[in-house]
């Protein structure tokens, strides 16, 4: 197995809890398994997975890339996990003849995923201004980053993007920044404008708090509680109406389509989203998305945020949705 380093800068700096990011670091992962190639990456993110650190010395201590998937081996290092089981997923589809959607499990030909756009914390104008524009684009689904701002400034951003885009699917992103009675106070009334969706309302902690949310008009979906819980333990806690599935931080594409089968089986919805990944994990998630049988618009829309990528035009956005490679495993040969 090889394990090559990469350095991706971003078009503008990420403001995070931890920082900000400039670049994504990242690994790329090349195996052989039965005489046939297969290339993974390992883009690890501060906050969601392992260091770089860890991650690159996780990767270069793996003898045997399959049998290191079966085991605990990788257990705490969630991007080098996904690394290695993408490029042993991809390697057995190119084996299979299949891409890699089909080789997961999809039941049918999908020619592409849609995706939605995110805005981000702007006055109403340039937050409606920003939605527009997406929608115009062909973005069936919108989502405005919250939180940030008292919650009476945000509902005047949701109000003016709503009289600009009266039908298309809101969705908004606390990223855990409200409190219980701040949740349990603006969400009847983002129902009142029609937003479908609230991302991570509270604080990943609060499992309870996340159940008594449901049932008032809007969707709850948990992103980062699914870091501070296991799936299974947000779903025996009726905390969601949706988990986000980020593949890089479950531990590759095998363990988050796991996620969403469950969650379904269960009556809940998945999606999944990228952790501004590469165009090789990209693409791993765009398949991901593509073998779940009528996915609703997905986070997927994240080339733009890097300044270079490792290939060009792969899991770009075409309007509003991206196209499905259909060649054996997971992107083309160059």
């Amino acid at each position: 197995m090889d394990v090559e380093p990469f350095s991706l800068p971003l078009s503008r700096p990420l403001e995070t809890a931890a920082g900000a990011i400039e670049s994504r670091e990242g690994f790329l992962v090349e195996v052989t398994i039965d005489g046939v190639d297969g290339v993974g990456e390992a883009t690890p993110l501060p906050g969601w997975t392992e260091p770089p650190e860890v991650c690159g010395r996780a990767l270069r201590d793996i003898e045997q890339p399959r049998t290191a998937l079966e085991g605990d081996e990788l257990a705490d290092a969630p991007a080098a996990r996904h690394g290695v089981t993408l490029a042993v997923l991809d390697a057995a589809a190119r084996a299979a003849g299949q891409p890699l959607y089909r080789y997961l499990g999809a039941p049918e030909h999908r020619e592409s995923v849609p995706v939605n756009a995110t805005v981000g914390d702007g006055p109403p104008a340039e937050t409606a201004s920003a939605a527009e524009n997406a929608v115009n684009e062909g973005y069936p689904a919108v989502k405005l980053k919250v939180g940030v701002r008292p919650p009476a400034a945000d509902i005047d951003r949701i109000e003016a993007v709503r009289r600009r885009c009266p039908d298309v699917e809101l969705r908004v992103d606390a990223n855990g920044a409200w409190s219980g009675e701040t949740a349990l106070e603006i969400v009847p009334r983002l129902a009142a404008l029609g937003v479908a969706v609230v991302e991570q309302p509270l604080s990943a902690e609060e499992l309870a708090g996340h159940a008594e949310l449901r049932g008032r008009g809007v969707a709850i979906a948990v992103d980062e509680g699914l870091l501070e819980h296991s799936p299974r333990a947000v779903l025996a806690a009726e905390a969601a109406d949706i988990l986000v599935c980020k593949p890089m931080a479950l531990g590759g594409i095998d363990r988050a389509r796991d996620v969403v089968e469950t969650a379904r089986a269960e009556g809940i919805d998945a999606l999944v989203t990228t952790t501004i990944d590469g165009a090789i994990a990209r693409a791993g998630a765009v398949h991901l998305a593509a073998s779940v049988p009528e996915i609703r618009a997905c986070g997927l829309a994240t080339a733009g945020l890097l300044a270079s990528d490792i290939r060009d035009g792969i899991a770009t956005v075409e309007g509003g949705s991206v196209p499905v490679s259909q060649g054996k495993g997971n992107i083309p040969p160059r």
